[in-house]
């Protein structure tokens, strides 16, 4: 099934697809929707996951948090592909992105755990993974979702109670 799932970058005309992938998940507090226009923002993180037919049926991100360290973010696939390696065919995608970008460490927050443990990351023990002086760097991010890797109590209450896991490369 997977040799009939295209990846490519996304395009500004995306977005309401993202958001529209996003928002059953959202509902189901397994993903966080985002505003509008942080979905824009990020855009050239985003892969695109079309079918056959050039419909959008799945997309990802990968966000660089820091030289070594990138998070795959917002994966997901439609109800319809679910299950049908659409997932599979973004993460390498977004691993291979992360690699190209000098990335040695990949990083998520997850309920689905054994997916990607099927993808090499396993489950942080701790926040150990990032050097002390690292870490004093990242608190000056404004990014929410480096809030939530450094699990600060300011974004506890937002936490879906997923968990950290992490990849190298």
């Amino acid at each position: 099934m997977t040799e009939t799932i295209r990846i490519r970058p996304a395009r500004t005309g995306d977005v309401a697809a993202i958001k529209a992938l996003v928002a059953p998940l959202a509902d189901r507090r397994i993903l966080m929707a985002k505003e509008t226009v942080a979905y824009y923002e990020s855009l050239q993180e985003f892969r695109i996951a079309e079918g056959p037919d050039g419909e959008v049926i799945g997309c990802g991100a990968l966000h660089v948090m820091w030289e070594d360290l990138a998070e795959v973010r917002t994966l997901t696939a439609s109800d319809a592909w679910r299950g049908k390696g659409v997932g599979h065919v973004l993460v390498e995608r977004l691993l291979a992105d992360a690699r190209a970008l000098g990335v040695s460490r990949v990083f998520c927050l997850t309920f689905e755990v054994e997916f990607f443990r099927k993808h090499g990351f396993d489950v942080m023990a701790d926040q150990s993974a990032v050097d002390p002086v690292v870490y004093s760097e990242l608190l000056r991010s404004h990014d929410e979702g480096v809030a939530e890797f450094l699990d600060l109590a300011r974004v506890k209450p937002n936490t879906l109670g997923n968990t950290r896991m992490i990849k190298a490369l």
